[in-house]
């Protein structure tokens, strides 16, 4: 068994929960009210700004020049990449860009991005890619869902949604974040690992109360 299908294995219960929840399946048919979609959208642009910041760290943590450029090709993704589905959907929901940075991130979104950023700070690459992967491969995996229920990819509103998160550009980003923890992790110690362990699931824990943030619109 790999490190990242160790990771994987130990978050799936938590895995399983996320792609049985209630905005999810909301999403994949059709269901989701908008206003809870337009509060997740403009909660998740704020995290990501934070998500940007995390692969930011492994640039100023990464003392070999390739790994420097993997974490800044995903900052860069992050930012003129997958913001750009946020943004395309804030216009369609009449929200300017203006207005979402005005917004203030709810406290379960300060909980988790806080979390993220001290693993960062404290740790190294392999810690960094630890923190990244659980929201890159859990996203992965409900596009991928997703995308196999009839109709999903081609709902009107919702569609752009899944079909950007089960495309085969995302799938192969999330692949070198698995491939980058693997390498990282290689030669570690059973005690590191278990860190990585806690890591891991606990961004999992975090990606699953944002999904309860969300569906509940919490402040």
């Amino acid at each position: 068994m790999t490190v990242s299908q160790r990771l994987r294995e130990a978050a799936r219960p938590i895995w399983e929960r996320c792609l049985t929840h209630p905005f999810v399946t909301g999403i994949g048919d059709g269901t989701l009210p908008a206003e809870k979609f337009r509060y997740f959208m403009l909660q998740d642009y704020l995290y990501l700004f934070d998500y940007a910041r995390v692969f930011a760290l492994g640039v100023v943590k990464a003392r070999d020049p390739a790994l420097m450029r993997t974490f800044a090709r995903n900052v860069e993704s992050v930012l003129d990449g997958e913001m750009d589905l946020h943004r395309a959907y804030m216009e369609r929901l009449g929200v300017s860009e203006e207005r979402v940075l005005a917004a203030r991130p709810a406290l379960d979104n300060l909980s988790y991005t806080h979390y993220m950023l001290s693993v960062a700070d404290r740790g190294g690459p392999r810690e960094i890619t630890a923190a990244i992967l659980a929201c890159s491969w859990s996203y992965a995996e409900i596009g991928r869902t997703l995308a196999k229920r009839p109709g999903a990819a081609e709902h009107p509103f919702y569609g752009e949604w899944v079909r950007g998160y089960a495309s085969e550009d995302y799938a192969a980003a999330n692949r070198a974040l698995v491939e980058l923890m693997d390498r990282l992790s290689a030669g570690a110690s059973e005690a590191e690992l278990r860190y990585l362990e806690e890591i891991f699931v606990n961004c999992s824990r975090y990606e699953l109360a944002f999904w309860d943030m969300a569906w509940e619109m919490r402040p």
